[in-house]
Order: C-alpha cells, then sequence, then structure tokens
C-alpha cells in the first residue's frame, strides 16, 4: 500500500487542479453571455466590499474570538485613522500608511 501513496496524492492534486479550473472558468466557458437579472447585477456590485468588510471588521473588533475589552487598543484607532485618511485624500496607499503608522505608534509608544 506504501508504493501507491504518492499516485494517490497525484490523483488528488490533479483532480483539485480540474475542479479549480472548471470552477474558475465557468463564466469563460459559453459562447455568449450568460443573462443576468438585472436585480442580481446590482447586488453583486456590492459582493466585493461585502468580502472586504467580512474579513476586516472581525479583525478590527475581536481578540481570540472575543469582543475587545477596553478602548485602549491600537487596532480600533489606526482602523479609525485609516478610515479618516480614505475619506480626506481617497487613497488606498495612503490609508494603509496612515493605520499602519498609528497602529505601530500606540504599540511601540503606549505599549497597546
Amino acid at each position: 500500500m506504501a508504493t501507491s501513496d504518492p499516485w494517490l496524492a497525484a490523483l488528488a492534486i490533479a483532480g483539485m487542479a480540474v475542479i479549480t479550473l472548471l470552477t474558475r472558468a465557468f463564466f469563460l466557458l459559453p459562447e455568449r453571455e450568460l443573462p443576468i437579472p438585472a436585480w442580481l447585477r446590482e447586488a453583486l456590485r456590492y459582493a466585493p466590499m461585502a468580502a472586504l468588510v467580512a474579513v476586516v471588521a472581525p479583525e478590527i473588533v475581536l481578540t481570540q474570538g472575543q469582543f475587545l475589552p477596553t478602548w485602549q487598543d491600537a487596532k480600533l484607532y489606526a482602523a479609525a485613522a485609516g478610515a479618516l485618511w480614505f475619506w480626506w485624500r481617497r487613497g488606498i496607499l495612503g490609508t494603509i500608511v496612515c493605520g499602519t503608522l498609528v497602529l505601530l505608534g500606540l504599540r511601540l509608544g503606549l505599549g497597546w
């Protein structure tokens, strides 16, 4: 049985590659554009923002699966500073730099 283990691993990797290729190329395979209702097309415009919020928001307000016990957490102030920078300048790079500088400043300077 030990001699077939590399073959099973290779078969599993090939199978996952085929499934990944098919699922990612699903919208590229048809020859004509698939009809999408207007309400679904409108809803899909908000999907990237919803996914981003779903990933980032828990990282800001939770620590080890629990809500932050105090307002003295550098993540809150860094997120607020980044949001203010984006509101003021509308630049992604500046938002990241501003949030990171506030986070590092509070963690290194105040030990938060």
